[in-house]
């Protein structure tokens, strides 16, 4: 056999991620803020985007859970049309109908109210302590040990640098420096500068004067109260059952991260992508909220201009890419704000008994059946649902929260989705007495009586994933209280 050199051409299919199509998959996972950073970075680069001034546009919407022609849909197709044509406008530009970000939370009755109206510009937890420990230390060396230790808290309030590590760092005398974390411990709020939980909790204590031996011996065994093991903590503290209770209940009242209730930096309010409200013809309501999106235009008047002054290839080939650009960022938004508008839809359409209802009658839903519904891939309906919210006649609810696995009927009628189960054993537990308390098996029973085919095991993950407690902990807790 001879080995030649030879030419063969072949032909082959192969699926290419284009920038563009990379570019519109990023946008479509992306949250409203990071959309808007995204966006506000664009036109920085992009000299032919500008940000669109108009007047607000009409929302993006359709109506009705039915299976029955919708009018706004087809209004709103319509529109869409008109844009992927890019028509331009008087002004020589291409307009995307959406609105710019406001920041603004959304009332349960549609209104859009300023959330930058109702909060105040605080103080943050550095600058609360800051102006104290300025009147507190006179002595100079006193008060740049407080400020190093200022510098080491972290946002709840604790100190997270060891002590000997700041003595051996300052060159100070350990006398000196607890001495100085003393006084700062005494600032407020209570429970600042505090090395661990148990020591916060004390502050907070003394503060009130409530430190006695048995809260120091309750503090210095907070692992059994994590456990609910009061049996073991009675003997320790050699204490009654009501004295551990009054303790507790002091405990419960307490701030373990006071640093936390200080100005951390800008609020966030959730801001939901999708508004649901009942319609006057029976259904539902849905658009998309674009209050809260990026408006830009591509204004094709200046890239006239300057591809006209462009003398050197270079420059053409530059204002050219950038219009190519801009012309797809406006509508892979546009695409993006009809997927999640469609995705919204459908979501609804589903549990729209969930919206009638409530929590127990939240059907089983997977991304599958949402992308089989509208023809799209699963990956799709992913990024659609991650970081995006709905504003519903119940509440404001993250698209992944309609997506919950299906548990079986004993009877072979309908399943149930596991939200609605984790609800009904979270009402079964809460109504709970001391001579009634439910094992795992006893809820497994109650709960095939009214249908719903779950194992033991499946009960105590629920419970488990709601951070309740076993039986045997809540028969003693009850216990515990019942002796107030």
């Amino acid at each position: 056999m001879s080995l030649a050199p030879r030419l063969d051409l072949r032909q082959s299919q192969s699926l290419v991620m284009t920038p563009q199509l990379q570019q519109a998959i990023k946008l479509l996972q992306l949250s409203n803020i990071e959309l808007t950073a995204y966006v506000e970075e664009e036109l920085e680069r992009n000299p032919l985007l500008e940000r669109n001034q108009s007047d607000s546009p009409e929302p993006l919407a359709e109506t009705g859970t039915e299976q029955r022609a919708l009018e706004t849909n087809s209004q709103a197709s319509d529109r869409h049309d008109d844009a992927e044509n890019v028509n331009l406008d008087a002004a020589g530009s291409m307009p995307w109908r959406s609105s710019s970000g406001s920041g603004r939370g959304v009332a349960p009755d549609g209104d859009l109210n300023g959330v930058e109206h109702t909060v105040a510009n605080a103080l943050s937890l550095t600058e609360h302590l800051a102006q104290q420990i300025q009147f507190e230390f006179v002595n100079d060396a006193e008060r740049m040990i407080a400020g190093f230790l200022l510098g080491s808290i972290n946002d709840a309030g604790y100190v997270t640098i060891e002590p000997g590590q700041t003595i051996e760092q300052l060159g100070c005398d350990t006398a000196v420096f607890e001495r100085v974390l003393d006084q700062l411990q005494s600032l407020d709020p209570a429970g600042v500068f505090a090395r661990d939980l148990q020591e916060c909790l004390s502050l907070q204590l003394a503060e009130i004067n409530r430190l006695d031996p048995v809260s120091e011996a309750i503090l210095d065994n907070l692992d059994l109260v994590a456990k609910r093991e009061f049996a073991k903590l009675r003997k320790i503290c050699g204490c009654s059952d009501q004295d551990i209770l009054d303790v507790l209940n002091e405990l419960k009242a307490l701030d373990p991260k006071p640093g936390l209730r200080f100005d951390q930096g800008p609020i966030q309010a959730i801001v939901p992508d999708v508004l649901v409200r009942a319609s006057q013809s029976g259904g539902w309501h849905v658009e998309v909220n674009t209050e809260n999106l990026p408006r830009i235009l591509a204004n094709e008047r200046y890239y006239a201009e300057v591809q006209n002054s462009a003398r050197s290839d270079e420059d053409k080939t530059f204002v050219s890419e950038q219009w190519t650009s801009a012309s797809w960022l406006i509508k892979a938004l546009d695409q993006r704000t009809r997927t999640i508008l469609r995705v919204a839809q459908e979501i609804v359409r589903q549990q729209d008994l969930f919206l009638v209802k409530g929590v127990e009658h939240l059907k089983p839903l997977v991304l599958r059946d949402i992308a089989d519904a509208l023809e799209l891939h699963e990956s799709t309906v992913s990024r659609v649902t991650s970081n995006k919210f709905m504003l519903t006649p119940r509440g404001i609810f993250e698209l992944k929260y309609f997506f919950t696995a299906s548990l079986g009927n004993v009877q072979g009628g309908e399943t149930y989705s596991a939200e609605a189960v984790r609800h009904k054993i979270k009402a079964l537990i809460d109504a709970e007495s001391v001579g009634n308390v439910l094992p795992d098996d006893d809820i497994v029973e109650a709960l095939n009586k009214e249908g719903v085919s779950i194992a033991r095991r499946t009960v105590a993950k629920y419970r488990e994933a709601m951070r309740i407690p076993s039986s045997v902990q809540r028969r003693r807790e009850l216990k515990l209280s019942g002796a107030v």
